[in-house]
């Protein structure tokens, strides 16, 4: 048998795969697997419902991020204070 038709999967991957499920990066094989997994496993499916929470409110926060301008900007002056508190 090979390796992609093995069904079960260990934990920490399906955690990785739940990572990518919620980024929509997952594909239907490893989603068919997870929710296998799912099945007889509380912690993961505790780590499934904790991940789509934090999802849904990092998405409803409507936290605007910085550009990369500004965030080059910033890191530029960070790096010269650093400099001048080191002398």
């Amino acid at each position: 048998m090979s390796n992609k038709m093995k069904i079960v999967m260990p934990c920490d991957e399906a955690n990785h795969v739940c990572n990518k499920t919620q980024y929509k990066e997952a594909t239907l094989w490893e989603k068919i697997k997870l929710n296998i997994h799912l099945i007889y496993c509380r912690a993961c499916r505790k780590y499934t419902k904790n991940n789509t929470k934090l999802t849904k409110k990092i998405k409803e926060s409507k936290v605007e991020c910085l550009d990369k301008k500004c965030k080059k900007h910033m890191k530029k002056n960070l790096q010269k204070a650093i400099r001048e508190h080191s002398i």
